[in-house]
């Protein structure tokens, strides 16, 4: 049986949405470019044999939706007989298009495949009107019936005490996260996995928009809580609202050698 490993990575740098790098990019040119780049760094494969390239999307809609896969493949330039599948499963889509592959690998459908996601929050206009009205009253709404429903399946922990623990833990968690990325980006490791995208007008991004090397925990405690005071999620201790794309090859061990 044959194992799959992932041969190759690339990705855009991310974007802060509404207001950072590529607040005027189109997801789909993202998509493509993180295709396009994670394919060449794997010259020993034909184009033509990748069986499918399948991103994850969390908003599949407006200029992201219409199979943004395939219009990424195409505007990659990959072979009009290579598909493309559009996955959503809001955070963890793209990492579910890997897992795909790996299924697809395991169970012989072929040897190549491309997954990875794309998201560009400037580019759609959220929760659509028809689902309910004002987007955020209509989901505090179903969270509450969903909690009246299943009251065990409250992953917030208890009030009081509980939920002051776990917003120190959330902060500990988010400030060390922001001093690596910082630290990652200052060292040059990000070099190996990013290839720097040129914009319509010929600027250049080439750095992330979103490490922070002035957080401290001290001012992530100072955040209030998203929602309810007793609530331990903040602005601060979660991920913000992002534009990027990021590709991988998936590769049997045998294509692989």
């Amino acid at each position: 049986m044959p194992k799959a490993v992932i041969a190759a990575a690339s990705r855009t740098r991310i974007g802060r949405a509404k207001k950072g790098s590529f607040v005027d990019v189109r997801p789909d040119d993202l998509a493509a470019f993180a295709v396009k780049d994670v394919v060449a760094k794997v010259p020993e494969i034909d184009p033509g044999e990748i069986v499918d390239v399948m991103l994850g999307c969390g908003f599949p809609e407006q200029r992201q939706g219409m199979n943004i896969a395939r219009r990424a493949a195409l505007l990659a330039g990959l072979p009009s007989h290579v598909p493309g599948t559009t996955v959503n499963r809001f955070c963890a889509s793209s990492l579910q298009t890997i897992r795909m592959a790996f299924h697809a690998i395991k169970a012989g459908e072929g040897d190549v495949f491309v997954a990875g996601g794309v998201e560009s929050v400037s580019q759609i206009n959220g929760y659509p009107k028809e689902l309910g009205g004002d987007p955020p009253s209509a989901l505090r709404r179903r969270r509450r019936d969903c909690q009246r429903l299943h009251p065990d399946g409250d992953d917030r922990g208890e009030r009081g005490s509980g939920v002051r623990s776990q917003r120190r833990e959330l902060d500990r968690f988010a400030q060390r996260s922001q001093e690596r990325a910082v630290a990652a980006q200052e060292s040059g490791f990000f070099a190996k996995e990013f290839s720097a995208y040129t914009k319509e007008d010929g600027r250049m991004v080439a750095s992330d928009d979103g490490p922070r090397p002035s957080s401290t925990l001290e001012k992530l405690a100072q955040l209030e809580a998203a929602s309810r005071p007793d609530e331990v999620v903040t602005a601060g201790n979660s991920c913000p609202l992002n534009d990027g794309a990021a590709a991988v090859v998936v590769m049997s061990d045998e294509r692989a050698g």
